[in-house]
């Protein structure tokens, strides 16, 4: 199954969504996009905070920071996932490099983006961690000729939070 357009994919499909973030600049930005796609958002500014939320609420999706302080993105997918194993988790990480192919599955996550990410690229990761197994798309669904819509929509690049981090060169400037 080739995801043509996961705008189309994805209307009428309003999401119970968890974004969970260390950087409040992230965390509203990536709110403000879901919310305009017709998903419900909470956020959490921690992988604590995250799980205290999820004692209280259940969430379709959970999109996650890897890199914060504490508990990471990835200890947070496999403490979720131990008590609900369907639990789709979609994480969002400038050291995707680090990780499998972005998209890839790596550990407890369903799905990894790597920042710079486009909102193409979110939408996709959605339609795919929400799709049935059966129906997701694979490698060999996408053309190989011109550049579709998800590989020229605008990227968003967010600007380093942590100087030591912006120092040492792990991100651009």
């Amino acid at each position: 199954m080739l995801i043509k357009d996961p705008v189309k994919t994805l209307e009428n499909r309003g999401y119970q969504v968890l974004v969970v973030d260390d950087d409040s600049a992230v965390r509203e930005m990536l709110k403000m996009l879901l919310t305009f796609d017709g998903h419900e958002v909470q956020t959490a500014d921690s992988g604590e905070a995250a799980l205290a939320e999820l004692e209280h609420n259940t969430f379709d999706l959970i999109l996650t920071d890897y890199s914060m302080p504490g508990m990471n993105g990835n200890q947070l997918a496999a403490i979720v996932k131990q008590s609900r194993p369907d639990q789709p988790v979609i994480m969002v990480t400038g050291h995707a490099a680090g990780f499998h192919h972005a998209g890839n599955p790596s550990m407890e996550v369903d799905y990894i983006i790597g920042k710079p990410f486009a909102l193409a690229d979110l939408r996709e990761a959605i339609v795919w961690v929400m799709s049935p197994e059966e129906t997701q798309p694979t490698a060999s669904d996408q053309p190989a000729t011109s550049p579709t819509a998800l590989e020229t929509a605008p990227t968003f690049w967010f600007p380093p939070t942590h100087s030591e981090d912006f120092k040492s060169g792990r991100m651009r400037p």
